[in-house]
């Protein structure tokens, strides 16, 4: 039987970890090694917004030994990723650039929605549990050291998701010197979450009775420790979990540390982080948890297992991305059908032209959440929206997309009715002009022309209609926007509309 090793690295904001694991030809991932080290990187950042020499000098010190671990388990491939701790650093690239000087490691870093969707990814190392969990209305909620995410499920896919800088790490270091005793620390706690929470439940939950909370995060594993069995307790009611909550923050910061078998540093982030979703539990009403014990490390071998086929992928993680899409665009009141009608048209375009184009998969999944949100900006601006739909997505968290294709996203939305600088990306002038063909076959919003077919033929694109209705503003409209297209792929678009005998 082929196996094969692959390690992963997180240079977290509280803790440096490496997982080795052996990934089986039976489609089976095993760890076989974890390796982890508390350091507290995301206190300097959060609180001096940079990191310090003497710190990254120790950091590449643990980093130097994991990469000497990874020598003697003969890894050949890993991925390494740091996270808010360091990319909310101004030093940031210096320390990416001394870590590699130091230790050979390539350490990217990543967007939050990088980061998330590593962690919704290691879900799916317990496909049954996931299963289970995410039928009912479930919250995903990933409670980190730098911040929380909250994300919505409905019929197993992400239809909502936001990002609250309230972690567990950073709460402690705002209240800790504040507080005068645990009741008090509690009571800053509450008067901090509190209004994110309302306005999340406020928005997103609405009147929803929510089932189900999959919890994740390092802490919070840590947590459901139980002190008679020693075992982890990855299932247990609301009520269950708020128990343990209110026994254990009676007890002081050593007792706590004694009976979870943790230091004593890391009982003071545990009551933060159990106390976040102690209130989402009151807020939304939530009835069961499950704290699968999975980190970003697990979502990282998932990732690369899944990319490069060495195991199967029963979820569908771009559909999770286009539905977070689709109720952004609700959201702003987007024109449900002539949406969906663009994207039909800007798909159709795209597969219609792979020869000519040279652009991937992923790639058609942006021009798809083009189409989706190109109008959201009319909500704030009809004059403007442009400018207005840019900012929204770029202020707008969607799991699943680097920062960058966020960016590329944006653009590509701005310049369907502005004009593109001349140093816009290519694939982003590319995915423009198709996105403009699309809009301009249903200028009038009343999809008169169903049924479209689309045929490269030479050095033209043959766009044949067999609609009864009166095309003549989609025609009259249509130069422009096949002028452009033209330009950029050298193909002229055309419009064919069958003749009807009246």
């Amino acid at each position: 039987m082929a196996v094969s090793k692959f390690a992963a690295v997180n240079v977290g904001s509280y803790e440096l970890r490496l997982k080795i694991y052996e990934i089986s030809s039976g489609k089976k991932v095993r760890l076989i090694d974890n390796v982890r080290y508390v350091m507290e990187l995301g206190k300097e950042t959060y609180t001096e917004k940079r990191v310090s020499f003497e710190t990254i000098e120790k950091m590449c010190d643990i980093l130097e030994g994991f990469s000497n671990i990874m020598k003697e388990y003969q890894v050949r491939e890993y991925e390494a990723v740091a996270a808010s701790g360091i990319r909310e650093a101004e030093n940031a690239e210096i320390i990416v650039d001394r870590i590699k000087v130091r230790t050979g490691l390539n350490v990217k870093l990543i967007s939050n929605s990088e980061q998330r969707l590593f962690a919704y990814k290691a879900l799916t190392m317990y496909p049954e549990e996931f299963e289970a969990f995410s039928r009912g209305n479930t919250a995903i909620l990933d409670v980190g050291a730098g911040s929380i995410q909250i994300s919505m499920l409905d019929k197993k896919n992400i239809v909502s998701t936001q990002n609250i800088k309230i972690g567990s790490l950073r709460i402690r270091e705002l209240l800790l010197n504040l507080s005068e005793n645990m009741k008090h620390f509690d009571t800053l706690m509450d008067e901090l979450i509190n209004n994110d929470l309302q306005t999340f439940k406020r928005m997103f939950i609405k009147d929803k009775v929510i089932d189900n909370i999959i919890a994740t995060g390092e802490q919070i594993t840590l947590f459901t420790k139980n002190k008679d069995t020693g075992q982890f307790d990855r299932l247990m009611s609301a009520e269950d979990f708020m128990g343990r909550y209110n026994r254990l923050n009676s007890k002081s910061q050593d007792e706590i540390a004694r009976e979870l078998q943790v230091t004593s540093e890391q009982a003071t982030i545990l009551i933060p982080c159990a106390r976040i979703y102690g209130r989402f539990i009151e807020v939304a009403g939530c009835r069961n948890l499950w704290v699968p014990g999975t980190d970003i490390c697990d979502g990282i071998v998932m990732d690369y297992a899944m990319r490069k086929k060495k195991i199967g992928q029963k979820h569908n993680f771009e559909e999770d991305i286009l539905n977070e899409v689709r109720g952004i665009s609700k959201r702003y009141k987007g024109n449900t059908v002539h949406i969906q009608f663009i994207r039909e048209m800007a798909v159709q375009i795209f597969d219609a032209t792979k020869k000519v184009h040279g652009l991937s998969g992923r790639e058609r999944l942006i021009l798809e959440l083009a189409a989706l949100l190109h109008d959201c900006g009319k909500y704030i601006s009809i004059h403007n929206a442009a400018e207005c739909s840019y900012n929204i997505i770029m202020a707008t968290e969607i799991i699943g997309l680097s920062h960058r294709e966020r960016e590329r996203l944006a653009e590509i939305v701005k310049y369907n009715t502005t004009e593109i600088p001349p140093a816009a990306d290519l694939s982003v002038i590319k995915l423009t002009a198709i996105l403009r063909v699309a809009n301009a076959l249903d200028r009038s919003h009343k999809q008169k022309m169903q049924g479209c077919r689309f045929d490269l033929k030479e050095n033209q694109l043959i766009i044949s209609t067999k609609t009864k209705e009166d095309i003549t503003l989609e025609k009259g409209l249509f130069v422009e926007k096949a002028e452009f297209f033209e330009e950029v792929y050298g193909i002229k678009p055309i419009i064919k509309q069958k003749k009807f005998n009246v």
